[in-house]
């Protein structure tokens, strides 16, 4: 775990995507990411019949691959979809449908995106949407436990889950990441405008 006591976010933000390529090339990245899959496909056997479309994100810097655990789930039924995120100009998010073997189109920061004019992948409102973390917190209020999430400081993911959640109260939004990258309070503390998540995924299981 990093010590960035007093440091600003932006450096550890960095510090902690440095310790995300180390781990991925260390002794321990094959038990962990197992772990952390196996966790997510539990999760999927015991509540994923619930969801008709699950959101997830196209894998980069390093983070763990949900591709072929989505796919499987959503071939496992009827009527399950699929779908990634567009980054919209106003620093939004739409959701569009997304299958293996799909041709998909830089975003303006190199991620893998679907196209929007392929009338074939509609939009869509996704029932849930996994969301990868670089650093995640937790706090306690009301007896009750929230969980945060540190990203890549866009603000994407917070602008777009407080619309949709304005739409849709029965949204799940669900961090993916590892023990390490938990972060205390003396690191970082979630602030007024980021929006909690309501489980996190890890090697450890499902927390909520």
């Amino acid at each position: 775990m990093v010590d960035m006591h007093g440091n600003s976010v932006k450096t550890l933000r960095q510090e902690l995507l440095k310790q995300r390529k180390d781990f991925a090339v260390g002794a321990n990245y094959s038990q962990a990411s197992a772990a952390l899959i196996a966790s997510l496909n539990n999760f999927l056997v015991k509540e994923g019949a619930a969801f008709r479309s699950i959101a997830l994100y196209w894998p980069i810097q390093d983070e763990i691959d949900l591709r072929p655990a989505l796919s499987i789930w959503a071939k496992s039924a009827i009527g399950r979809l699929l779908a990634l995120p567009v980054a919209r100009p106003d620093k939004h998010l739409d959701f569009y449908e997304w299958q293996e073997g799909d041709s998909l189109v830089p975003s303006e920061y190199g991620i893998p995106e679907p196209d929007p004019s392929n009338i074939a992948r509609p939009a869509i409102h996704p029932d849930c949407i996994l969301i990868p973390c670089v650093g995640w917190s937790s706090s306690t209020a009301n007896d009750k436990t929230y969980y945060w999430r540190l990203g890549y400081g866009g603000g994407y993911f917070d602008r777009t889950l407080s619309t949709l959640r304005q739409k849709n109260p029965n949204l799940i939004c669900i961090g993916i990441g590892f023990d390490w990258q938990k972060l205390d309070d003396s690191q970082w503390a979630a602030q007024t405008h980021d929006e909690p998540l309501d489980f996190l995924i890890t090697e450890s299981g499902l927390l909520r």
